[in-house]
């Protein structure tokens, strides 16, 4: 039987949501191998005068530890 491992990772970027996801993946992708799936657990937008300046990323990443 495998493990899964899940960890939750904040990004933020100022092009898009897709974006932070992708910089979240990137980060957790440095110090962990075996990633197998990324969810996006909540989204969020920084409004300054009326106008979005970042969009921010909540996401769980899950990655293989062992198997059995």
């Amino acid at each position: 039987m495998a493990v899964v491992k899940v960890i939750e990772v904040l990004a933020q970027s100022d092009q898009g949501w897709e974006d932070a996801v992708e910089k979240a993946l990137r980060e957790a992708s440095e110090t962990v191998r075996n990633i197998k799936s990324i969810y996006i657990k909540d989204m969020q937008a920084i409004v300054e005068d009326n106008e979005i300046t970042g969009y921010r990323v909540n996401t769980k990443i899950s990655f293989m530890v062992g198997e059995e």
